[in-house]
């Protein structure tokens, strides 16, 4: 082989390492992303929870006072 293609060879592989190497940061950020994501998520789910909690007992509250009004 002449040094030529050993060198275009080199710089193939040069390049595939650069771009494996960019692939994983970006690989990291997106799992990065993935686990922010996540966590909004879980909040937005409790807060969602506790919201319907809420609107429960706000309508158990006026059922009970419109009970009341129906005993007048």
């Amino acid at each position: 082989m002449s040094f030529e293609i050993l060198d275009q060879l080199e710089g193939k592989i040069k390049e595939a390492v650069e771009t494996i190497q960019l692939l994983q940061l970006e690989i990291e950020e997106l799992k990065e992303k993935n686990q922010s994501l996540n966590q909004e998520k879980e909040q937005l789910h409790q807060e969602n929870e506790n919201l319907k909690t809420e609107h429960n007992n706000f309508q158990d509250r006026l059922r009970a006072l419109l009970g009341r009004i129906d005993n007048v």
